[in-house]
């Protein structure tokens, strides 16, 4: 596999370690902030009396949260892979086949570990599944993004 210096210049990498950097920190803030803020709620509201309707609308909070916690999950572990991919020489090219991500995908989606095309066959064979796989969905690109990078 080439090295990222080949295809990149070192400038456009030093941006893209701060940008997923930043990515990283606003996603693991977001999720302290949501446990702070329902520890807050708990505390403020946990003597009071509880209707029905008020249990049904914590749980479907709660299943919210839940499924903004996988995708919060799922975007760190492609960041700190993204970032790994930074130290080993290797990022801008896909895990799976080793072809180079095109720049212009990597300046919109910097934790793209995968070629846009890997990426959507990833995304349609979980889908022929019938689940979702935690560990292949990605931010989804549009088909006309799909066609720009090809």
């Amino acid at each position: 596999m080439p090295n990222q210096q080949d295809n990149m210049s070192a400038a456009f990498i030093v941006k893209q370690k701060s940008c997923l950097e930043a990515m990283r920190r606003e996603l693991l803030g977001g999720e302290e902030g949501t446990i702070a803020a329902e520890r807050a709620s708990q505390e403020e509201h946990g003597d009071e009396a509880e209707e029905f309707e008020d249990d049904a609308q914590n749980l479907a909070q709660d299943d919210v949260n839940q499924s903004l916690r996988n995708v919060n999950d799922r975007r760190i572990g492609d960041i700190e892979r993204a970032l790994q991919k930074i130290a080993d020489g290797t990022y801008g090219f896909s895990d799976e086949s080793g072809d180079p991500i095109p720049q212009a995908c990597l300046e919109v989606m910097p934790e793209a570990i995968y070629t846009a095309q890997e990426q959507e066959r990833r995304e349609e064979e979980s889908k022929g599944r019938g689940s979702i796989d935690t560990e292949q969905k990605r931010p989804r690109m549009s088909s006309a993004s799909v066609a720009a990078f090809s």
